[in-house]
């Protein structure tokens, strides 16, 4: 789903978000550089996979926090993590560098990828993510977000990072 259809979809769903359109954005860095409201929602998306390429992990943390993927595949179990390739995010999720979010996960037409979101957020009133495109942001509320993805079928997980 592209930026028009992620928004009808959760439109349909009854799922109230906030829009802010900008110039495209690659990374936090240049996120920081836009003036948008509600900065403690920010959310970094890191799309990555297992040293075999057989599984995948879609994680969202609280913008200003580093994820150490070590500690991350002690803690959850995994084979050796490394960020996926572009190519890998394009082929499994429909999107380019710069533009991952949890809401990638629509495009997971087998819905195995698992979604951990950061702990930091269940207390949070919203979530700043993109809507499958890097010119706009959305925010919503993290239970929505959660509600959207588990209706997938994709697992989700709330861990702390």
């Amino acid at each position: 789903m592209d930026k028009t259809e992620t928004l009808h979809y959760l439109d349909q769903l009854g799922i109230a978000y906030e829009l802010v359109g900008h110039p495209a954005v690659f990374n936090m860095a240049e996120l920081a550089q836009i003036s948008l409201p509600h900065p403690e929602a920010d959310a970094k998306n890191l799309f990555i996979r297992d040293d075999k390429k057989r599984n995948y992990y879609l994680l969202t943390i609280q913008g200003t926090k580093r994820v150490n993927l070590k500690q991350f595949q002690q803690a959850n179990g995994t084979r050796r993590l490394t960020l996926a390739s572009p190519a890998d995010l394009q082929a499994k999720l429909g999107l380019s560098p710069g533009s991952v979010t949890p809401l990638g996960l629509l495009n997971d037409a087998s819905h195995e990828i698992p979604f951990y979101l950061d702990s930091y957020f269940q207390d949070q009133p919203r979530i700043a993510i993109h809507p499958n495109d890097n010119t706009a942001t959305i925010w919503l509320k993290p239970l929505d977000l959660l509600d959207v993805i588990q209706k997938l079928g994709n697992p989700v997980k709330v861990v702390p990072m």
